[in-house]
């Protein structure tokens, strides 16, 4: 039989990995985010050119940015005026492709994915 603590160390761990896989989903749980990674996907690119890409305002870009900058999703760099951003966690933005990947799979009327293994909660039709 395992010793308590040793079972209580491990619900710990579990608890803190379940806590940080909802803490990377809060975070990327905005549309615009998922638009910024996708953007940045390939290479960098500064305020301006995400901006002509994503349909929202400079500053509502800017809060969004310095949260996924903060997170450690983007890096960024400073070149005179401007800031260039990049994707700072390819594994984050591996998910965020695998998922909507995903999605426009389902969404696709090509395709036919069994309920069971649809991510989307509903159909293309809402």
């Amino acid at each position: 039989m395992a010793h308590p603590n040793a079972q209580q160390t491990a619900a710990d761990e579990s608890d803190q990995v379940f806590d940080s896989a909802a803490e990377l989903f809060r975070l990327l749980a905005t549309p615009i985010r998922l638009k910024i990674i996708s953007a940045l996907c390939g290479h960098e690119k500064n305020v301006s050119q995400l901006l002509s890409e994503i349909d929202t305002t400079q500053p509502n870009m800017s809060q969004h940015l310095a949260t996924l900058y903060r997170a450690g999703v983007l890096s960024r760099r400073r070149d005179a005026t401007q800031i260039y951003y990049r994707i700072g966690s390819e594994r984050a933005a591996t998910l965020c492709r695998a998922v909507c990947m995903q999605i426009a799979v389902e969404f696709d009327g090509d395709v036919d994915v069994p309920v069971a293994e649809r991510l989307a909660p509903r159909g293309p039709q809402g």
